[in-house]
């Protein structure tokens, strides 16, 4: 760990958004990195019936340390009717704070736009009914997702997980009432239009997380990602927004613990 990291490490991070089931190695040692590196708790994301059931199973056995989301990720949206009733099921744990990831991903489009559309209005609805926050995936999709919130009604507490908008279309998200979570793509390169949304969201309604094992932030880019790593991705929140990385620890964590069901 480098003196920067070990800097950034004291601030108490939130993870908002990693999928630790799918990180190689073991998942104490993983978890012991994050707690070294300053992560007081983390959100592991479900994105079908397995992936909510192993999010689950780490959620209940780390309290406080773990949370879990239970969901349908638009490339699954075909399972739909496969897996429902196994997805409203765990649901009921008391591990979960949120639906999701769910939303539509149109540039790879592996599951038909119809489905992907059936799924997210079901698992908006779900949230709804269960008064659980809702985590949104949208990419090359921001009319199809802004017309199905529009139709269906914005949870109270909702979140646009690995925002990769600009100004625009962070305004449109905020004017909903809902929340923007940045992840390492805010630090990487070409990422100007990232940052800028980053610039410009309320303190209360900005995140960060990892999305590990993916998009690991400025300076581990080629290495798989973790949640050790939100720090980096944070720093990079706190120079676009020309604010302290302490500022941006703090009110990052204080917004996912509203958002997504409290701290440890």
């Amino acid at each position: 760990m480098s003196a920067q990291e070990r800097t950034l490490g004291g601030m108490g991070w939130v993870d908002s958004h990693c999928h630790l089931q799918s990180v190689s190695g073991d998942t104490d040692a993983v978890l012991g990195r994050a707690r070294e590196a300053g992560v007081e708790w983390l959100v592991c994301v479900g994105t079908d019936l397995e992936t909510s059931h192993q999010a689950v199973e780490l959620a209940a056995g780390r309290p406080g340390l773990v949370r879990a989301t239970v969901g349908l990720h638009p490339h699954e949206a075909s399972r739909l009717d496969a897996e429902w009733n196994g997805l409203v099921e765990l649901v009921g744990s008391t591990a979960v704070v949120a639906v999701g990831e769910c939303g539509f991903d149109l540039y790879y489009e592996h599951s038909p736009r119809d489905a992907q559309e059936a799924a997210f209005r079901a698992q908006i609805r779900l949230a709804h009914e269960r008064d659980l926050a809702l985590v949104i995936h949208s990419r090359d999709a921001w009319d199809d997702t802004f017309r199905v919130l529009g139709d269906e009604g914005v949870p109270a507490r909702t979140v646009f997980h690995c925002f990769t908008g600009g100004e625009a279309e962070a305004r449109r998200v905020l004017d909903l009432g809902a929340a923007l979570s940045f992840s390492g793509i805010v630090s990487f390169p070409n990422a100007g239009d990232v940052r800028a949304a980053a610039g410009l969201a309320p303190a209360d309604r900005l995140l960060v997380e990892t999305d590990a094992p993916y998009l690991a932030p400025v300076p581990h880019r080629g290495r798989e990602n973790e949640p050790a790593f939100v720090g980096a991705v944070g720093a990079a929140v706190a120079a676009a927004r020309s604010e302290p990385a302490e500022r941006v620890a703090a009110t990052s964590a204080a917004a996912a613990a509203r958002l997504l069901g409290g701290g440890p």
